[in-house]
């Protein structure tokens, strides 16, 4: 089992977490204007990076709070935890 380092609960086992797909993905900023073609490209394609991913989590069993997280998609090591506020960190 996995824990998970929740920035508002502290380490969690990752049961206890949903993960919400890929972080800092910009909604549209005239949605009205987007094509179906268009509006696919943004609700189901994400990168598929191999390697370090900015993805967002929620501690769904715990406090409920959302929050983003650097994931190594290789080995599923997390390398960085920051709330959603806090600027992406630099991981190498």
């Amino acid at each position: 089992m996995q824990l998970i380092e929740c920035p508002n609960c502290g380490p969690r086992e990752e049961v206890e977490f949903s993960y919400g797909g890929q972080a800092h993905v910009p909604y549209p900023t005239e949605p009205t204007e987007l094509s179906d073609e268009e509006w696919a490209h943004y609700v189901f394609f994400r990168d598929n990076t191999r390697g370090d991913l900015a993805e967002r989590w929620c501690h769904s069993a715990g406090c409920r709070r959302w929050f983003n997280a650097v994931r190594d998609t290789v080995s599923y090591r997390f390398r960085a935890i920051y709330r959603l506020d806090e600027p992406k960190p630099v991981t190498s």
